[in-house]
This record gives structure tokens, sequence and C-alpha cells, in this order.
């Protein structure tokens, strides 16, 4: 019995699945290493044992399906464990070719908004705790995000919104109002469940009031626990509170509820215009007619862009004095030493040229059609022809809608509105920078299914372009692969903690149920976590991030500086 119990201990403890065969063979051999145990229990579990034994002989002999089966599943097992190796323990891709047009894992996320079991109705117009009156700061896609933010501080001060006014004196000198650029009825519907909106406070509100609405701003990243400490009790006194240039102002982490509610808004409630649609669309035909599928390449490298940064690429001491008096401008900035050494570290864009370097070094052919979306280059047609010669088939919305985009050229939002629709109907979305259209655009794509969007390794991908002459191509585009793992927009990459939420919507990206059927079709790198209806990112470790029950490697982007003007494309 001593020997029984411990066989049957032994298989408790352990847990494993192991053929009964195993199981009797084992205590087997134990029992008779160790000459222990009572015959009585021996005898017992023999015979068990041959009876089983001679079962399986006679299932396996007359019809193959114990063997067969075992077998299937082991090489499923098996492909199942090659496909972790390769693709989570080394962060992405594994060691195999990349798909540069299409993530093959895509199929397995979807973007997921919906509001909860519990998520409480709106409180109605008249029984809030007053209106909201926001006023946003930047360029079009830097106003979006606060926007965005500002419909979930609505909601957690339990205020109406108020259609928010944009920013008329920033760089980019835009008097567009929100409806030039949104339809504000669809916004206002499409968050009537969450929060009210109205398009202005009511007049005879206004006239009831007696001081003119309170105005504050809140600092950068500020927790919703500020909002009820700080912002509420004045809300509740004055009834109408303005909070301006609001940008970032609210933190990057909330909980689920609010997260989703910031998906809501940033990837359903914003439709541009019937025109500005239109006019999107048609250049999105007419790239299309011209090849079944095309990259759009957003580019920042105006000379302001470069001067802000400290960023040089060469050209001497003409160059260096022409950008530091840009940077004069900046009274708050420090005076920044022209030495390459902000490209070293990662802290400055691509140029044009090293973009259409590390697209051909990742395989993408001189004949793939480009959709060029920037403003002012530095250096004008010579700084973008060397990208042009890589690739001919470029064009921009200027060359592909002429007169049709003269109503829209005195307006920067606007235009900046129509390459946004072009850049998120492109087949592949790349970036030279890490600005707001990069990380908004970045965002909807992971939401919206995991198009490919590839954003450059700029630290280590810097290095290799200052040491490209003196490497065969070959070697070349194998180190710029090796380099752009983790940056091609997978669905699994692995993101520090201080990615902003609007590039990483973890929360709002779900996973489908796995199904042992779709290792049938997959290679190593085609195919999901196993994580049903969660964010990707559920568990963050301070150096990584924790997947499986692995720590990841961290494969954020360089930090950079965050300003009013330059984040603000």
């Amino acid at each position: 019995m001593g020997e029984s119990k411990a066989c049957r201990g032994g298989n408790q403890r352990k847990k494993v699945k192991k053929s009964n065969e195993q199981h009797c063979w084992w205590w087997l051999w134990t029992a008779a290493e160790t000459g222990k145990g009572q015959r009585r229990g021996r005898a017992s579990w023999s015979v068990v044992c041959g009876v089983v034994l001679f079962a399986l002989g006679l299932i396996s002999l007359f019809t193959g399906h114990v063997a067969s089966n075992l077998e299937w599943y082991s090489q499923k097992l098996a492909k199942h464990r090659l496909w972790y190796n390769n693709k989570v323990l080394v962060g992405g891709f594994g060691h195999g070719p990349i798909d540069i047009w299409k993530s093959q894992s895509s199929k397995f996320y979807y973007g997921c908004s919906e509001r909860g079991p519990h998520y409480a109705p709106p409180v109605h117009e008249s029984l809030s705790n007053g209106y909201l009156l926001i006023a946003a700061s930047g360029g079009l896609n830097q106003q979006r995000t606060g926007i965005t933010d500002a419909v979930v501080v609505a909601r957690i001060l339990n205020a109406t919104l108020v259609v928010p006014e944009l920013d008329h004196n920033s760089f980019w000198k835009d008097d567009s109002d929100f409806a030039n650029i949104f339809d504000v009825d669809w916004f206002i519907s499409f968050l009537a469940k969450d929060i009210p909106v109205v398009k202005r406070v009511p007049d005879e509100y206004m006239r009831s009031l007696e001081k003119p609405p309170y105005t504050m701003r809140v600092p950068r990243k500020s927790e919703p626990q500020y909002y009820l400490d700080e912002v509420l009790p004045t809300l509740l006194r004055r009834h109408v509170v303005q909070l301006t240039k609001f940008d970032y102002r609210l933190a990057s982490d909330l909980n689920e509820e609010l997260q989703r509610l910031r998906c809501r808004a940033n990837y359903h409630a914003f439709r541009f215009t019937k025109p500005l649609q239109n006019l999107g669309h048609k250049l999105v035909m007419k790239m299309r007619n011209m090849a079944k599928r095309y990259i759009a390449v957003h580019l920042r490298f105006e000379p302001d862009f470069l001067a802000f940064y400290g960023c040089y690429y060469g050209g001497g001491e003409k160059v260096k004095h022409e950008l530091g008096e840009i940077r004069k401008r900046w009274t708050n900035l420090p005076e920044a030493i022209l030495d390459g050494e902000q490209r070293k570290r990662g802290k400055c864009p691509l140029t044009p040229h090293e973009v259409g370097l590390m697209l051909r070094a990742l395989g993408f052919d001189n004949d793939t059609h480009i959709f060029g979306a920037f403003g002012e280059i530095y250096g004008g047609e010579e700084t973008l022809q060397p990208l042009k010669k890589l690739f001919p088939n470029f064009y921009t919305k200027e060359m592909l809608a002429g007169e049709e985009l003269q109503p829209f050229l005195p307006f920067s939002s606007r235009l900046a509105a129509i390459d946004y629709i072009v850049c998120d109907e492109s087949d592949v979305f790349v970036t030279n920078n890490n600005g707001n259209m990069a990380k908004i655009l970045a965002g909807q794509r992971r939401y919206m299914g995991h198009k490919r969007t590839i954003r450059p390794n700029a630290r280590k991908l810097s290095a290799l372009f200052m040491q490209r002459e003196k490497m065969s191509w070959i070697a070349f585009s194998s180190k710029v692969k090796a380099a752009q793992r983790g940056f091609m927009g997978e669905p699994d990459e692995i993101q520090s903690r201080r990615v902003d939420f609007h590039e990483y919507p973890s929360s709002c990206i779900c996973k489908k149920p796995f199904k042992l059927s779709d290792l049938d079709n997959q290679t190593d790198s085609e195919y999901g976590r196993n994580e049903e209806d969660q964010g990707v990112n559920s568990t963050a470790q301070t150096h990584g991030i924790m997947i499986n029950g692995v720590v990841m490697k961290d494969a954020s982007s360089p930090e950079e500086k965050e300003d009013d003007d330059f984040l603000a494309d």
C-alpha cells in the first residue's frame, strides 16, 4: 500500500498528463527497485495496469485512433511551442521573414470599446454639475487629443460639455472652427450615452450669470482626482468653467471604463465633414487606381521642428547658424550645440532619404506607390529628391487633387485632415517622427484592425545610416530589419508604460478566443496570445511588460520633449 499511495500521490502532486502506460510502468519499476510495499497492493495494481495496457493495445491495433490522436496533439503542442519561443520570447516576429505589407496576427485582435454592464447612464443637461468649456491648443491632431480628453473630464465631473473651441492663434494660424472640420451633430449624438454635449451655453443661462465664465488651466497629465478636488468645486459654484490650453491635461493611465470612453470619442465620435471626406476618399481612389496597395509616409522635417529639437544633419557652419537663429524664437530653450549628438540618441527624425533607405532595406520595391504627407521640408525639393529617386511613384495631395484643393489651401487644419484620411486608408503607414499625427494614426490603425504601421527605431537606425558606406547593401538591409523588429505595428509589440494612450490604446484592443484549429493555417509568426477579451498590456512592470508570465524587454520609442507647437501636427 505504501508504494501504491506514493504512486497515486506522486501523480496528484505532479499533475502532468501521462498515459496510464507510463504510470504503471513507473510504479512497477519503483516497486522492483525498492523492494518495499505489500504484495497485495502490487498484485492489484499489476492487474489494473495489465488490463489497461491490454485494452490500449487492442484499441491501437484495430483502430489506430489512440496513436494518431497522440501524434496529432503532439504536433499541435510542438507547433505552439515553436511559435511561443520564436514569437513571444524574442518580442514579436521571431527570426523568420516579416510580411512588410500586412500583420498576419491582426486577425486575432479587434477594437473593443463597449460600455461595461455597470456603466452609469449620463446625467441630463439640466441636472449636470454645470457647463464645461474647452479651449483646445495646437494643430489639428494635438487639438483632437485634447478634445478626446475633454470628453472624459466631462464624464468625471458629471458636466455638460460645450462643443470645444479650436485654437486660432497657435503656430499653425488656422481660424477653422470645430464645425469646419468635424461633423458636430454626429459628435453630439454619438456621445449621448456618455455625456451631454451642447453647441453652446444657452443664452438665457449666460445672461443670468453674475460673472463671466471662470477660466483656469490645469497641470499636464492631471489625475481624475485633481479634477474632482480642484475643478469640480469651482464648477458647482460658478456653473460655467473654461479650461484653457487644453492639451495633454489628463493622465494617460485611467480605469478601463474611462479609457474605453476615450476610444469611443477618438475613434467613433470624430467624423470629418463631407467636403473633407469626399476629397480625401477621392485621393484614396486615385492611389488605388494606380496600384493595388500603397504606402503613406508622414514626414516632419520643417526647419522649425529641427531647430527646436537641436537636430543637425551636416551642412557646416551656415546650417548651424541658420538653425540656431530659428531656435532663438523660444526663450525658454537652452542653447543647443548642433553636432549630431541628438541624432545619435534617437531624438531626431529620419531624413526623407533615410526613410527611403529604410523602406528599401525592409523589402519595398522601387515600383511601390507612395503618398507623401508633409508641410515645408527643410532644404525643399533637394531634400526630397533622394526619396523620390528611390520611389519614383511618389505623390502628394497637391499633385493628385489639383484645383479641387484650392478651397482648403488657406486652412492648415483642413489640409491636415485630408492627409489624415489618405494616410489612414493606406496599406502601410510610415512616419519619421513621434508627433501627434503619428501617434493618433498609429493608435487608430491598431484599433481598426492593426494595419501595418512602421515607426523607425531612430536610435539604432541613426547609427546604421552613419555607417552605411562601410557595409554592403545586404548587410545593411539585414541590420535594418533586425533594428525594426518591434517597430512594425504588430499587435503584440511591447510598449513602455510611458507610451501615450492615444498611440497604444491597450484597454481598447481585445483578443479573439483562441481555437486549436487556428494553428492549422498559421506560420510561426501568425497568431496572437490566447487571452480572450482583455487589453493587450494588462500587466506592466517597471522595466518591461509581463506577458504569459514572462517579463518582456521594453521596445518603446525614444522620449521626446513635449511642446505646444511642435507636437501639434
